[in-house]
This record gives C-alpha cells, structure tokens and sequence, in this order.
C-alpha cells in the first residue's frame, strides 16, 4: 500500500513546459500550423457539402477555396475596410449589415469570440441565409488573449452548451449541434504555443468532452 501510495504521489515530469512563458506568443505559427486550425479544419472537411452554392466566409476565401464544392460565388465579409479582398465591408451586428436571404453557406471561423454582441452577431448571420442556408461556424474554448484585439476586445470563449444555446435564439435549437474538438494535451500544447507537428496524430485526434479546444457549430436556416 505504502509504495503504491509513493508512485501515486510521485511528481509528474513537465520538461520544456515547466515554464511560466510559452514557447510561441503567435499559437506556435511559427513553430508550424496552430492546434486550432488542425480542428477547424477536421470540421470544415467533415461539412465540407455544405460548403456549396452562394457562399460567404469571414476576411478571404482560404475554407471556401479549400474545401467548397459547386460553389456558385464567393464573398467575403471584413469590418476592414482596409482588406481589399473583402466584398462586403460590414459589422456583422448591424441590424442590416448583410443582405437578407443572401447566402446558401457561411463559414464563419475565429470571429465571434471578438464581438460583444454576440446574440445579435447570430442574427445577423441567420438573416443572411437563405431557406436550408448553413452556418458553419468555430469558436474558441481554450486560448491565449489575442494580441490583435487586445484586453478590450476579445471578450468570450465557449462550451458546446454556451455555443448551442446562443445559435438557438435564433436557428432554433432543433437545428443547432455544436462538436467539441481536443484533448487536455491538444489544450495545453496550444495555451504553450507548441504546433501541430510537435504531436502526434492520436494525440490530437483523441477527443475528451472535458478539455475541448475548439467548439465547431452548425445551424441550419429553415424558414
């Protein structure tokens, strides 16, 4: 009993990440690719048929490039007016910031967990959709304050209960699921700023609803 109880107790070796300052101040670019684009990407590739027909995506065109089929046009939304990409230069929670009924798909990656007016950041986007029109979206539930945004501005992170509740104000929660991606270890390599590379697949791919990274949503307009 004894020495068992001295191996339960015995400290756990950290190494390179007993350390109070991450290894990448940038989520680890460049290191390699960011744990959470590895997820955003497993989503987008899983929904990848919903990514069709007039399609709208945040600040360029890279998932719909990637991982569109039968795509009829593609727009891009940016507050910036600075991006000349953007074919939209809109605050998503303007009351008629987009185009009603406008799109079959919008992919909407990285972006809400930087607006305060989150409810009326969903509505807007579920006005743009058409009848049967997809929202895919991804969020944080783990991560660094962004250096872009500031302490002032990004404000949320997410569970799959916070992320379906706040899309079922407005899809309803009937065509609302939301999929947590990401391990204790996917968490912490991430928080340290570690890439993709420096883990194995299954290790990445191991998913414990407990320690998510990322939370993918998608909600469906059906009116």
């Amino acid at each position: 009993m004894r020495q068992r109880w001295r191996r339960f107790r015995r400290p756990a070796w950290l190494g390179t990440l007993r350390r109070t300052r991450p290894l990448s101040y940038h989520w680890g670019r460049e290191r390699g690719t960011p744990v959470d684009r590895y997820y955003i990407d497993q989503y987008l590739s899983a929904n990848r048929a919903d990514i069709r027909g007039r399609v709208l995506e945040m600040m360029d065109t890279r998932y719909t490039t990637e991982f569109g089929s039968n795509v009829v046009s593609s727009d891009v939304l940016d507050i910036d007016e600075a991006n000349a990409g953007a074919t939209i230069h809109a605050d998503l929670t303007g009351p008629n910031a987009l185009p009603e009924r406008a799109f079959d798909c919008f992919v909407l990656t990285q972006t809400l967990q930087f607006v305060y007016e989150l409810e009326q950041a969903i509505a807007g986007a579920h006005r743009s959709l058409g009848a049967g029109g997809v929202l895919l979206a991804t969020m944080p539930a783990v991560s660094k304050i962004d250096r872009h945004a500031g302490f002032d501005g990004d404000y949320w992170r997410f569970t799959t209960a916070s992320a379906t509740k706040a899309f079922s104000s407005s899809f309803g929660s009937e065509n609302v699921s939301a999929t947590a991606f990401g391990n204790v270890l996917a968490a912490v390599a991430f928080l340290m700023g570690m890439a993709v590379e420096e883990l194995k697949p299954r290790e990445l791919d191991f998913a414990d609803d407990f320690f998510p990274v990322v939370i993918g949503v998608r909600a469906v307009r059906v009116d």
